[in-house]
């Protein structure tokens, strides 16, 4: 019976060792395998939200860098635009080459928001198929029973500069034309010309701060994926041991009890091989 029993716990203290566990089926503690179990499950949710953090991440990225180069500087974008308009009120000046630069501001700022696309998503060059808000997944948990996703909802007019229905921030017209289409080509230095000059750069100025507005909104929201993503990384940890702590094994403590189970066994053999050959002893006295 010794022999039986000491074989048994080494039999549990190897399979400790092997699996790492103390609990590694609902056999060995129920309540503690079953809470386990459902961290683990928890866990992987948290993974599930870590890696759409990531793709959020990249979306935002995409069209934050898109509107910031809209805004531009002095060499391209909304601001190079505002100056070549300040520029065109000058007495005398050629518009017309002044209005060959605004061309190609107006292409380079389109086609920076076409390309502006990250797993088919395009938040800045929108058509009807595309969806009046975007969910970013950024959060799990559950209580009870109960779980609840958190998510960061943007509404996509917010950042659309070009829409199939010319209601974006650079295609909307606005005093007979948008940004996207003003042409000062024809102007000259009359009252009524310079009025109209007047407009545009005002126009342009609304939209500088319109797509700084959404630039720096999304700059915003950058700031919380990144923060949330730091979040769950720890939250997994933290959940990781948790779960540890209900059902891992303490290695030095089952190595232990393993060497001294062992010479345990090896010392019942010798208590049974004594014994047997005792019983032989008082059987030669017969002989």
């Amino acid at each position: 019976q010794t022999l039986r029993n000491v074989s048994s716990n080494l039999q549990t203290t190897e399979s400790r060792i092997s699996t790492g566990q103390r609990v590694a089926t609902a056999s060995d503690n129920a309540a503690y395998w079953s809470i386990a179990t459902s961290m683990r499950a928890d866990n992987a949710a948290l993974s599930a939200v870590s890696d759409s953090l990531g793709l959020s991440a990249a979306t935002v990225d995409t069209e934050y860098t898109a509107l910031t180069s809209v805004v531009g500087d002095n060499t391209g974008g909304l601001t190079k635009l505002q100056s070549l308009l300040v520029e065109a009120k000058t007495a005398g000046i050629d518009r017309t080459k002044i209005q060959a630069d605004i061309t190609q501001i107006q292409q380079q700022m389109k086609g920076t928001a076409g390309a502006a696309t990250f797993n088919g998503v395009n938040w800045l060059s929108t058509t009807t198929a595309t969806p009046a808000t975007f969910d970013l997944v950024s959060s799990f948990s559950r209580v009870g029973g109960t779980p609840t996703i958190g998510s960061i909802t943007l509404t996509i007019s917010n950042y659309s500069l070009y829409t199939s229905s010319t209601s974006g921030i650079l295609d909307k017209v606005s005093g007979g034309a948008s940004v996207n289409t003003i042409d000062i080509s024809t102007l000259t230095d009359s009252a009524a010309d310079q009025t109209t000059l007047n407009g545009y750069i005002a126009q342009v100025t609304s939209a500088i701060n319109s797509v700084a507005s959404a630039a720096a909104n999304l700059g915003a929201v950058k700031n919380r994926i990144s923060t949330n993503t730091d979040f769950v990384k720890s939250l997994m940890d933290s959940v990781s041991r948790g779960v540890g702590q209900l059902v891992d094994a303490d290695m030095n403590q089952e190595s232990t009890r393993l060497s001294a189970l062992q010479v345990q066994q090896q010392l019942g053999v010798q208590a049974l091989s004594i014994a047997n050959s005792s019983s032989q002893s008082i059987l030669s006295l017969f002989r």
